[in-house]
């Protein structure tokens, strides 16, 4: 009783775990939230690939700005989601502070959890900069009505990006290097998503990748509320994006798991 009691926390011990232990673990990631670190890497690199790409479809005639500004301001936020996550797990076994931590009878829903709420904040906050330098640098107007819709379109493709994320970082549990995975898969979700080249567009193989990533539904979402349509018009691709997302969730919370009871067998968890 008193293991089950000490390992359940209760619920202010579980909610401690999950805002402070996962604010914490983030804020490690920038040299403690330092602005000289946090601006360029969150901010400014966003800034110039939002404006990189709308001059290129500028030049090209390929779509309008919007086009471009609403794909990438939706897609810089994998910035936080997926660097920001991976990192959340795979520093924690880098750094050797993964197996105290793991050794501790801590809720490991809130452990996990509580590791993707930062994250997912702060790609909220990446992407709403990059509308915002969308519609002070460019040509972009979003009708005011919207406004809420897309908050609730963004949330739910930011979301299912940190899932993704999160898979990533519970393979750092066991592979030596996966911040080249997700360097690689940030560049893939720029190439297979419908970012700055319409899916449909793209060869069918790339079609097919495309739609079981996360964002892809999200950023069609998005570009239907830019122009005009309502939540409801676009709620079957919301869902869509939702449904992917919980799906890697479920993955990278499974992996976490099988990855902790097999690095405890083996001892890999202090390898590296």
């Amino acid at each position: 009783m008193q293991r089950t009691s000490l390992y359940n926390g209760g619920l202010t011990s579980n909610l401690r775990i999950f805002f402070i232990g996962g604010a914490i673990s983030f804020r490690a990631l920038f040299n403690w939230l330092h602005p000289a670190i946090y601006i360029p890497t969150m901010l400014g690199s966003p800034l110039f690939q939002i404006l990189f790409f709308s001059y290129v479809g500028r030049v090209s005639g390929l779509r309008d700005d919007t086009f471009f500004i609403v794909g990438n301001a939706v897609q810089v936020s994998a910035m936080a989601g997926i660097y920001g996550a991976t990192m959340t797990i795979a520093n924690e076994r880098h750094f050797g502070t993964l197996l105290p931590l793991l050794a501790t009878p801590t809720n490991r829903i809130a452990l996990f959890l509580g590791r993707t709420l930062p994250p997912i904040v702060n790609g909220l906050l990446v992407s709403t900069f990059g509308f915002a330098v969308g519609a002070v640098l460019l040509d972009f107007e979003m009708p005011s009505s919207n406004i809420p819709s897309l908050a609730v379109v963004l949330l739910v493709t930011v979301c299912s990006c940190t899932a993704l994320g999160m898979t990533l970082g519970s393979l750092g549990m066991r592979a030596r290097d996966v911040f080249f995975a997700s360097n690689l898969m940030y560049f893939f979700m720029l190439l297979l998503c419908g970012v700055n080249v319409p899916i449909s567009e793209l060869p069918g193989w790339m079609q097919t990748i495309g739609n079981a990533l996360p964002m892809t539904h999200g950023i069609e979402a998005a570009r239907g509320l830019a122009s005009g349509l309502s939540l409801s018009d676009v709620s079957a691709l919301t869902r869509t994006e939702a449904l992917i997302g919980f799906s890697y969730a479920l993955a990278a919370y499974a992996l976490f798991r099988v990855f902790e009871f097999e690095g405890k067998r083996t001892g890999s968890l202090t390898t590296f």
